[in-house]
């Protein structure tokens, strides 16, 4: 344990000063053991850790987030990968063990969001989890161990500034938290709800079949908007999230956000992106913008003119007929919303990125027609009874 005050540089911006995290009870239930983690970084490292931490419990695999701005970018667990995503994820080259499986599924869900991530993961971090971070742009990570040689090779990075926490498993929270806006106090008991399989047996559609799959991609969904901003939906599959829609102020506004990057998930694993031309030395974020904008259907002639200096032959674009046709093959995908849907629109649009399964809450006074609109599409929809805002 360290001490009980941790003094840092500013808060959320520069001109925040002074600032710092502390604890009641003289005992802080983490160590850092490299670089300088800043207000929001240790937002991030908590929030994350938390998610995580559940996955693991929840699911019994090692589990892994990418996160930004206090909200995920992409969680998963261990599960294995295809060749094909291996490719996608730039992690083909790197024996996965189940730890470095669920962060390079993690960080490869949202690439672009992960940009400059926070990351957590649920177990010792080893050697191949720390390549894959060591080739990132990332800020830090927390997790409750490291490997020696892991270790050695992270506080090589950003010259060796890189954030390195490692946190208490053991380590549990007060029931009431406190926060204060305004000069106001707010108090409230901890959400300390843990996403289970019996939230999923109250199935209100006529598909009441939910497979063991499907299953734990749901209660990923769940574990991730309980630490997303809301309001949120999330998109899971094959163990891990695929598009979240967070911080939205309308919720077809989430499932428009959360299938847009389903999508685009899905689109990078296409043959024409996989074989993208880049000429030797590009890094991964200029990939990644190049492939990010190679997909755009909207992006300009002066957006493209630096594709020359990436690239060493122009590709032809996928036109948006060969991409429906490649995005026809999207299917079994979970989804889950922290909070009721009010109007049938959300799931309309689930349908088109193949959504099959939903969790949400229930309870509002249109259920009736988002059942229905379930119904016309076959998908299995069960009410959880739990909202899972988070602010």
């Amino acid at each position: 344990m360290e001490n009980a005050e941790i003094i840092l540089k500013y808060g959320c911006n520069p001109h925040q000063k002074p600032a710092r995290i502390y604890t009641k009870d003289k005992s802080i239930p983490f160590k850092i053991l490299n670089g300088t983690p800043g207000y929001i970084n240790f937002m991030d490292a908590f929030n994350s850790w938390q998610l995580v931490k559940e996955l693991k419990q929840v699911t019994g695999l090692p589990a892994a987030a990418s996160f930004k701005h206090v909200s995920p970018a992409g969680a998963a667990v261990g599960v294995p990968l295809s060749d094909v995503l291996k490719k996608s994820y730039s992690v083909e080259d790197i024996e996965l063990t189940p730890v470095a499986a669920a962060y390079a599924r993690a960080r490869g869900a949202d690439r672009m969001s992960s940009f400059g991530d926070w990351a957590a993961v649920s177990d010792v971090v080893d050697l191949p989890t720390a390549t894959i971070l060591s080739r990132s742009v990332s800020d830090g990570i927390i997790a409750p161990g490291y490997t020696e040689e892991a270790l050695d090779l992270l506080k090589k990075k950003k010259k060796g500034s890189y954030c390195i926490i490692e946190m208490d498993w053991n380590y549990e929270p007060e029931d009431i938290e406190r926060r204060e806006i305004y000069g106001i106090t707010f108090e409230q008991k901890r959400n300390d709800v843990l996403a289970n399989e019996d939230m999923l047996k109250n199935i209100v559609t006529n598909n009441k079949n939910i497979t063991e799959d499907a299953k734990r991609d749901l209660l990923i969904s769940m574990v991730t908007l309980k630490y997303t901003q809301s309001n949120s939906v999330c998109f899971a599959l094959d163990g891990q999230v695929i598009g979240v829609g967070a911080g939205q102020q309308s919720r077809i506004h989430c499932t428009r956000l959360a299938a847009s990057k389903a999508d685009i998930w899905y689109l990078r694993q296409h043959p024409a992106v996989l074989n993208l031309p880049f000429k030797e030395g590009v890094t991964g974020p200029n990939k990644d913008n190049v492939i990010d904008q190679y997909l755009r259907d909207d992006i300009t002639e002066m957006e493209m003119k630096d594709w020359s200096s990436v690239l060493t032959e122009i590709p032809n674009r996928l036109t948006r007929e060969e991409k429906a046709e490649w995005l026809s093959n999207l299917t079994g995908v979970s989804l889950g919303s922290d909070a009721f849907f009010p109007f049938r629109d959300n799931i309309d649009r689930a349908a088109q990125s193949g959504v099959k399964y939903i969790v949400q809450p229930g309870g509002s006074v249109r259920d009736d027609i988002v059942i229905e609109a379930c119904n016309e599409y076959d998908m299995a929809m069960a009410y959880s009874a739990v909202r899972l805002f988070h602010h």
